[in-house]
């Protein structure tokens, strides 16, 4: 898996007429996207009922509704939960950009199906409804070929009155709001459904009437794991060690993560994943200074400096006359399970960064040696290779295992491993005959 996939967005403002009749297909003016763009901007409320979520129809809105929540304007969002396809990346997007400003709850009434898709303005007295076939996703919103209808209130009183005070029903009555603990159990037990690759692929296609720009942007479980980590933040935490499947994205979300802080330090062990490392920063921070401090290069005036252990590590490194120990506002240490070693201990246990950052796939070490001590036991997100799996970032695999005949019961186990000797005795051909 990429570790960061570039996000198609819209990149011209486009003025449209009001329709009625919204139909899609590829004539932008037919896309029910600027339709709702422009009632966004002048409505008081707005309720929306969709019957499933996807990450790239929020993305499209988010601006939008951050305007509207601005001037103050209420905003309800009742959708579905049924067989997964609401994904709980798009859930999460809407919770770390909007926060609880936006009254979002998952309909909850097993008796009955939910299929409903309406988009609801008011001003003032007047009002009115985009009801159709449109969930939020980016096929939808823009060139498939979704039909919806825009009720006017004064034209039509009677039937916006009934469709509104069935959504008022629906979101008081038949709904549980989508909090932290829902949020979190919704996408702990998520599986990518099979019908979501027709989405997405509906999702990419580029259409020749609209201009994209590629843009870095978390996706998936890293925006999950923003907002685990922006949470754990808020609470006053100040380090954090994120264990996650190796392909997920670790080092595209420490950039995403490090947005907000000033200067940033990465370390890691090996001189490719720094510059895997830098190449990432780069793409999410364009606009910083990137600098190295590993072998005959040592950069001490970067915002973004990128360090080796072997390095940095050495006491005669780690003093004012190269870094104050506050000089770095976000530091960043790859493959954390290390840290308990001596040269990953310096380092940490030398700078004062507002935020300290561990990433690893493999928390357990043999030796049995902790390494949540140097968090603070602050484990903010979680994702095992089994939920990356079913969550569709990672490919499945079979597993096949070989039968050793060895006995191993009679050998000696020291430092987390085999005695080299006992292993000898037993695979060393000693007779000429293969064993």
């Amino acid at each position: 898996m990429v570790e960061c996939a570039a996000e198609k967005e819209l990149s011209r403002e486009i003025e449209v007429e009001p329709i009625s009749v919204i139909t899609g297909d590829n004539n932008y003016k037919k896309f029910l996207y600027y339709q709702l763009k422009m009632s966004i901007r002048q409505a008081d409320a707005i309720d929306i009922v969709v019957s499933f979520l996807m990450e790239s129809g929020v993305r499209m809105l988010l601006k939008d509704l951050q305007s509207a929540l601005d001037r103050g304007v209420k905003i309800r969002l009742l959708t579905g939960n049924y067989l997964g396809i609401t994904q709980p990346a798009a859930l999460y997007l809407i919770k770390k950009e909007l926060g609880n400003r936006v009254d979002l709850r998952f309909y909850n009434d097993t008796t009955r199906s939910f299929h409903s898709k309406a988009y609801i303005f008011h001003y003032g007295d007047e009002g009115e409804i985009f009801i159709g076939s449109s969930n939020i996703s980016r096929s939808a919103l823009t060139a498939g070929i979704e039909w919806n209808y825009r009720l006017i209130k004064r034209i039509d009183e009677e039937s916006f009155t009934a469709f509104y005070e069935t959504f008022n029903d629906l979101f008081e009555h038949h709904s549980i709001v989508v909090d932290d603990q829902v949020l979190q159990s919704y996408s702990k037990s998520w599986h990518k459904p099979s019908v979501a690759k027709d989405l997405e692929r509906y999702d990419i296609k580029e259409d020749e009437n609209t201009r994209v720009s590629y843009l870095f942007q978390p996706r998936g479980a890293q925006i999950e794991a923003l907002y685990a980590l922006n949470s754990s933040r808020e609470e006053g935490a100040t380090k954090g060690v994120v264990q996650a499947a190796t392909g997920v994205g670790k080092t595209y979300l420490a950039a995403f993560d490090s947005v907000n802080f000033k200067r940033v330090l990465f370390v890691a062990h090996r001189e490719e994943i720094l510059r895997q490392a830098a190449e990432a920063f780069k793409n999410v921070r364009p606009q910083d200074s990137c600098g190295f401090f590993m072998g005959q290069q040592k950069d001490t005036d970067k915002q973004l400096v990128f360090a080796s252990v072997a390095t940095l590590g050495k006491e005669k490194y780690l003093n004012e006359a190269y870094f104050p120990k506050d000089y770095f506002d976000y530091m960043v240490v790859d493959e954390f399970h290390h840290a308990v070693n001596k040269q990953y201990r310096n380092i940490v246990e030398y700078f004062t960064p507002k935020f300290m950052l561990g990433l690893t796939a493999t928390p357990d070490r043999m030796d049995g040696r902790n390494i949540f001590e140097l968090c603070d036991y602050n484990v903010p997100y979680v994702i095992t290779l089994q939920e990356a799996i079913n969550k569709g970032m990672l490919v499945p695999f079979h597993y096949y295992g070989v039968y050793d005949e060895t006995d191993y019961s009679g050998m000696r186990f020291v430092g987390g491993r085999y005695n080299e000797q006992d292993l000898n005795a037993a695979y060393v051909v000693t007779s000429g005959a293969a064993i």
